[in-house]
């Protein structure tokens, strides 16, 4: 349920960004989410889907950009890329391991109509 402020957040940012174009309609919000954000992008297109009729942004889709989970082993001192499917350091096999990416969360960028 949290995507739903989430959704808001988002659409009041993008709403303020074409307005500040001048831009006449938003046709994608791209964003940029690590997979341990906490986010479901299905959840914010929907919610989305909802909150932007009548307003600049009807009808706008939700594009997302994955950030892959780096992490920097303790053990070996290399940065590697992991998933959840495999959680230990893909150079030595520690699990002693310190996120460096992966929660990030932001609006990239807009496709509007000016």
């Amino acid at each position: 349920m949290h995507e739903l402020a989430i959704t808001q957040s988002i659409l009041d940012i993008a709403l303020q960004a074409a307005r500040d174009q001048k831009a006449t309609h938003i046709r994608e919000i791209r964003l940029r989410m690590g997979p341990f954000s906490g986010v479901v992008p299905e959840c914010v297109q929907m919610y989305l889907d909802v909150l932007a009729k009548g307003t600049l942004a009807e009808g706008a889709k939700i594009k997302v950009t994955t950030v892959p989970l780096k992490v920097l082993c303790r053990d070996c001192g290399r940065e590697g890329e992991i998933d959840r499917a495999h959680i230990a350091c893909p150079y030595c096999g520690s699990l002693r391991l310190k996120r460096l990416s992966g929660k990030e969360f932001m609006v990239e960028s807009l496709e509007v109509d000016e």
